[in-house]
């Protein structure tokens, strides 16, 4: 791992292409690593990352995740064919698989790696799927952990594969007015069941996972120490292009 990791921007699909398209400009100029896309029913991700292709140069583009049971494998690969596999990085998750969950998930990294160049990462809260990530796939993409979590956790995935780059996704407000939805993201994150159950399997407090713009510039500098990549997924006041063109620099102001 680096002395400090790098920095990127991550926001919903479902802002759709032209916006994201517009967001992946500002964040390629502002000197960021990356742009992650979550993949949500209403928000594909792929067709977002396509847009955002077609006006950078150099950013990577992520997906944070594709999940396999609703796109398997193959059809993400088909999809992603067009965009520049140099660039790439193929979050996938479990979504809504009940059994046999590692198997599917070996299966689907394998099956990436024969039909894509892209780097491949799983979505992962449990020590299996990390070790998972760790050992068949790039590396994981952990979420919702305090710094000190994030450095035992990205550890681990190093003890298991010295190689693992480590990416980790931290719900960001930095201005004061977004400060409310952050709240309401954090909350619904706490009811779900798997994350409530990692939650307490970890003895941290959801609140205790995120950035508030009163500690922004500290939280960061301890999260980045961590892990090899710190996702910064944006959370705005509203979802016009202006929101987003703030958060972009005010994030760039902490680089």
């Amino acid at each position: 791992m680096t002395n400090t990791a790098h920095l990127s921007i991550g926001v919903a699909g479902s802002l759709g292409p032209e916006r994201i398209a517009r967001i992946a400009g500002a964040v390629e100029s502002a000197g960021f690593h990356a742009l992650w896309v979550n993949d949500t029913p209403g928000g594909d991700s792929l067709a977002a990352l396509a847009a955002a292709a077609e006006v950078t140069d150099r950013l990577v583009l992520a997906t944070g995740v594709l999940p396999v049971d609703r796109r398997p494998a193959a059809q993400i690969a088909a999809e992603a064919a067009s965009l520049p596999q140099d660039r790439l990085v193929l979050g996938i998750g479990s979504g809504g698989t009940r059994s046999g969950i590692l198997a599917v998930m070996r299966a689907a990294v394998a099956d990436l790696r024969r039909d894509t160049g892209a780097r491949i990462v799983l979505g992962a809260l449990g020590p299996k799927m990390r070790h998972l990530a760790a050992t068949d796939a790039d590396g994981p993409l952990l979420s919702w952990l305090t710094p000190e979590v994030a450095a035992a956790q990205a550890s681990e995935a190093r003890t298991a594969n010295a190689d693992v780059r480590v990416s980790l996704y931290v719900r960001a407000a930095l201005d004061d007015a977004a400060v409310p939805r952050l709240d309401e993201e954090t909350a619904r994150y706490a009811s779900y069941p798997n994350y409530a159950a990692n939650f307490a399997r970890l003895d941290i407090a959801a609140r205790a996972t995120v950035i508030a713009p009163t500690d922004a510039a500290d939280r960061l500098g301890a999260y980045r120490r961590a892990v090899d990549e710190v996702v910064l997924r944006a959370i705005t006041a509203g979802d016009d292009d202006a929101d987003y063109l703030r958060f972009v620099d005010r994030a760039s102001a902490l680089l």
